[in-house]
């Protein structure tokens, strides 16, 4: 229960489902439109505020968060903690490894969600044992919350591209391969994911393709609509930042596959931003797969990414050529006659 104690007495479980943001709105942002005004593909200010709380589309939130924490627990019980790496000077800036493969291995770097202000990698350690069982690095990134820096996304990117230098530089240290890593990222970690993906690398000194591919799962792939939702409470959405940390704008930019999944049960603005940030990658020719979830939710979805069975765990093994060890099944034999005792 570390992580629902943790953020109630922080005040922070209301961010991981969006709850409570609305009540500190700017008055800009109240200023911007009268009540029942459509303000963004058919929504008014409610409903744009309903499409981003989760607790409306996922009732069963506090439960599956829940077993997140307990996997994780279970999984570092079975197979230890991982190594921890500095990226940086700050307090958050770490690095969780966890490797059993040979050197050379496929390096995952996977972001958490939480609304941008909550939640640790240490949340989210339960994917990491598929990945191993595949031969893969999964390394977890912390970074700073963004109420913690005034509300400045751009530090938390900043944070992100140092923590990918990081590992591009050390992965012959974990037994990982430079020339093969991948990111992944979960609802606010997926729209820092595709931010990663789109990334101009080689302006920053490292390879331009850096990552070769990506799995993002119900992420928020433009900016937009979120400065005008209750989030603009917490986060400075300038028009630089919605520019520039909007990846839909940006594919241009994107030299590797990705694949964008939602769930079924995710809110229909999440689905159309999957939707949208698809087509834009498939109209500007890049390689895009779209995975719906039918039938999980915005939390639940999640944990199908750490399943080797499951519609994204699927995905994600095919996507870095990986898999585990195969089922062999064989003929079954016919159970011997027993007469029937009369």
């Amino acid at each position: 229960m570390r992580l629902i104690d943790s953020l109630r007495r922080r005040g922070a479980l209301g961010a991981m489902i969006g709850l409570g943001a609305a009540a500190a709105m700017p008055a800009a942002r109240a200023q911007m439109a009268a009540p029942g005004e459509k303000i963004w593909h058919g929504m008014d200010s409610k409903a744009l505020d309903a499409a981003f709380d989760q607790s409306v589309w996922a009732p069963n939130f506090l439960q599956i968060v829940n077993r997140f924490i307990a996997n994780s627990d279970a999984m570092h019980a079975r197979l230890g903690p991982p190594r921890t790496i500095a990226y940086g000077t700050g307090a958050a800036e770490r690095l969780h490894i966890y490797t059993t493969a040979p050197a050379g291995a496929p390096i995952f770097v996977f972001l958490h969600g939480g609304a941008w202000r909550s939640a640790t990698a240490e949340n989210y350690a339960f994917a990491a044992e598929m990945f191993m069982a595949a031969g893969a690095v999964f390394v977890g990134v912390d970074f700073d919350w963004v109420q913690d820096v005034h509300g400045d996304l751009t530090v938390l990117v900043a944070q992100i591209r140092r923590a990918f230098a990081c590992v591009h530089a050390r992965a012959g240290d974990f037994g990982g391969d430079r020339t093969r890593i991948y990111v992944g990222g979960h609802s606010s970690g997926a729209h820092l994911a595709a931010v990663m993906l789109a990334t101009d690398w080689g302006g920053l000194g490292l390879p331009q393709d850096l990552i070769k591919g990506g799995a993002f799962l119900s992420g928020i792939y433009d900016l937009a609509p979120v400065r005008l939702s209750s989030r603009a409470a917490y986060i400075d959405f300038t028009d630089t930042v919605v520019e520039e940390l909007s990846p839909i704008r940006h594919v241009a930019r994107v030299h590797a596959p990705a694949i964008l999944a939602f769930g079924s049960y995710d809110s229909p603005e999440f689905q159309r931003q999957s939707r949208a940030f698809a087509a834009a990658l498939q109209q500007a020719g890049k390689r895009v797969q779209l995975v719906e979830g039918a039938g999980y939710n915005h939390f639940e979805l999640m944990e199908t990414a750490a399943n080797p069975f499951g519609v994204v765990g699927l995905a994600i093994l095919a996507h870095m050529n990986l898999r585990l060890a195969t089922l062999t099944c064989h003929p079954a034999k016919p159970f011997p006659h027993i007469p029937h005792p009369n």
